[in-house]
């Protein structure tokens, strides 16, 4: 009992009091300067990085066709499917050719009828030739004789080139595939009704492929003088790569709605067996190099559509919205606006928004 009342005794003195306030705002400030966030900074720094700009590309077969019908008549078998692979000779279609075959029997009827008739004039040729021999007729005889043995003769061939067509349309009723390929699209079903130029299905080689982009207009004289053309491709394991292609063109015009030049550049069989048609991929078109601003991508703080980082100030960060560019892998992202060659960014924006948060050191990447 007499301990306690010594001891508020002390503390109710003016003199320990003010001790006792001013060790304990001592051990405060020291728990609170132990406990302020240090965040490591970089410089921003101006560096040579490849000049060029990255599109957008879509993957297509550079072998395509649509396979239509060259005969009339009901659509009665569709042998394939969608996805289905054919081989070059397939048959893939059969057409009703109950037409064509009367066409075919009529041909061959004619063709005989031809061959008869000028086995007939070939024989009154020879009689009326060595009659004129022996002088029992006249030589307008002769010539009568002849020219009917060339009219036979012009009707069997005009009777065999009839069979030969009739043979062909006969065989236009079995539609084939034109190459070894794979089925991407059936146009018809059985029972529809078919005629000359109706489509009917759509093939395409698996190889080779090829990457279609739509380069701007603006562009086209960048990418015309562009040293370097790339295209991403991811493989089976996920992993991608930058390959390039083995031949590059262009369409002559521009499109007059999107103003845009396609591009066409093939791939490298090792690089397209993954692909598929229709798959995105992205094309990077470089040409020299140029000084562009850069910081780590770990600096950059995005928050919807805010784009920002914590720049060095002197109550500590400032946060500071940027427009970013391309980015250039290991060395860093590209800043278009908001920032220069001598500010100091946070490479952990989370930490530097803390309250009492303090730049450390200066990195260099």
């Amino acid at each position: 009992m007499r301990a306690s009342f010594l001891l508020l005794s002390l503390v109710r003195s003016p003199l320990v009091g003010r001790t006792l306030f001013a060790l304990m705002s001592f051990v405060s400030l020291s728990v609170t300067a132990q406990t302020l966030p240090e965040v490591s900074v970089v410089a921003v720094q101006r560096k040579a990085v490849g000049s060029g700009f990255e599109l957008d590309g879509v993957v297509q077969p550079v072998k395509q066709s649509t396979v239509s019908a060259q005969a009339s008549g009901r659509l009665v078998t569709l042998a394939i499917k969608a996805g289905d692979p054919v081989r070059a000779g397939q048959v893939l279609a059969t057409i009703d050719d109950r037409e064509t075959q009367t066409g075919v029997q009529l041909s061959r009827a004619q063709a005989a009828q031809a061959q008869a008739e000028l086995r007939n004039a070939q024989a009154n040729f020879d009689r009326t030739r060595e009659l004129l021999a022996q002088g029992f007729i006249s030589k307008a005889a002769m010539d009568t004789a002849d020219a009917q043995l060339k009219s036979a003769q012009a009707g069997r061939d005009q009777a065999s080139a009839g069979e030969k067509q009739s043979g062909l349309s006969q065989g236009f009723t079995r539609v084939t595939a034109p190459f070894d390929a794979f089925v991407l699209q059936t146009l018809s079903e059985a029972g529809d009704l078919a005629f000359p130029g109706k489509p009917l299905l759509t093939l395409y080689a698996p190889l080779p492929l090829r990457a279609v982009v739509q380069v701007p207009v603006s562009r086209s004289k960048l990418v015309q003088d562009s040293a370097l053309v790339e295209v991403q491709v991811r493989g089976a394991d996920g992993s991608t790569q930058w390959v390039r292609p083995s031949q590059n063109s262009h369409l002559p015009t521009a499109d007059a709605v999107s103003q845009t030049i396609e591009w066409r550049l093939e791939l490298p069989a090792t690089a397209a067996k993954d692909l598929l048609p229709g798959q995105q991929v992205r094309v990077r078109f470089a040409a020299g190099q140029s000084q562009r601003l850069l910081i780590p991508t770990a600096a950059v703080l995005r928050r919807g559509e805010l784009t920002a980082v914590y720049v060095v100030s002197n109550q500590g960060f400032a946060l500071k919205a940027i427009r970013l560019g391309a980015e250039h892998g290991a060395q860093g992202i590209e800043v278009l606006a908001g920032l220069s060659d001598t500010d100091r960014v946070a490479l952990e924006p989370v930490r530097a928004g803390l309250a009492g948060a303090k730049p450390v050191g200066n990195a260099v990447q």
